[in-house]
């Protein structure tokens, strides 16, 4: 599969991640298979976290690929903290150095190649953050460093203190759910795709260099369900479908291609069990939608270009 540099990183990860959130739905005979296709798609990067299945996510992976020192180095994983399970967020350098021995026990291995602060903690002391990656970038446990669902302000709050490079921004994007694309579209004006909700995210991880993960990249909402084939969505599907047949290739793919297009560089997190699925998102790794065809999909979608 195509790759991409992950942030400041040096890491070269494909165009599309895996999620592995929905693992407890799978049989350990089916979720063995389905993370087989995955590598058999060249998508070798996986995402988690502790918080997944109540833990169970990542032991469910970790049997299912037969974690072993050989199998490790094949892998690229990204694991996620600081969701405690008490109904609060927590970045304390405690709860940060538990996670992940929590996460390391669970998948088997001695370190993470990424690690996300999973939303921000309001009651975020950035000196413990600093503190905290330290130690386990200093033991090796891990090797690079990244948030989610964060703002510009807040990422140049935790730089201040944090020595490492944040490489990885994890924020819920797709068509439906592009709200940092439109306000960068709709400068100067007076309507709601001009309200800027985020802090000109978009153009601040471009500028430093930092990778978009985009997850839910079919949902619209918070979590809403999917906007391909729905009834809700018949202009963006008809168009979705256009184009699918004009590559041959299904919906998925040119949902997925049209995220790729974007020369942020994203790299979209996805989160189906399905294994064709799944390899149908991959293929969107080969397409380029023409500047023409991106566009006439985010108008169906009910965007207006001003």
């Amino acid at each position: 599969m195509r790759t991409i540099k992950l942030g400041v990183s040096g890491l070269d990860v494909p165009v599309i991640a895996v999620g592995c959130m929905r693992l407890t739905s799978l049989s350990a005979k089916a979720a063995e298979a389905f993370i087989q296709s995955a590598l058999d798609n060249g998508a070798n990067f996986f995402d988690h976290a502790d918080i997944y299945g109540d833990g169970r996510c990542e032991e469910i992976f970790a049997e299912a690929v037969h974690m072993n020192a050989g199998v490790r180095e094949k892998l690229l994983l990204q694991s996620k903290c600081g969701i405690s399970r008490k109904g609060m967020f927590d970045f304390s350098k405690t709860h940060i150095l538990q996670a992940v021995d929590g996460s390391l026990k669970r998948l088997k291995t001695d370190y993470l190649d990424v690690l996300l602060l999973h939303r921000p903690d309001a009651l975020v002391e950035p000196e413990e953050v600093a503190d905290a990656f330290d130690a386990l970038h200093s033991s090796g446990k891990v090797r690079h460093f990244g948030v989610s669902n964060q703002k510009p302000m807040q990422i140049e709050l935790l730089k201040k203190y944090v020595k490492q490079p944040i490489v990885a921004n994890q924020l819920q994007l797709s068509i439906t759910n592009a709200t940092m694309i439109s306000n960068g579209i709709n400068v100067n004006m007076e309507n709601d795709a001009a309200v800027d909700r985020d802090g000109s995210v978009l153009d601040y991880c471009r500028l430093n260099e930092i990778t978009i993960q985009p997850w839910s990249p079919f949902q619209y909402g918070f979590f809403g369900g999917v906007f391909l084939e729905n009834e809700a969505f018949p202009e963006l599907n008809r168009k979705i479908d256009e184009i699918a047949a004009r590559y041959n290739v299904s919906n998925t793919t040119i949902a997925m291609a049209w995220l790729l297009r974007h020369p942020a560089r994203f790299q979209p997190i996805t989160g189906t069990m399905n294994s064709r699925r799944l390899s149908d998102c991959c293929k969107a790794a080969d397409i380029t939608l023409t500047r023409l065809e991106w566009y006439e999909i985010y108008r169906a979608a009910g965007n207006r270009l001003p």
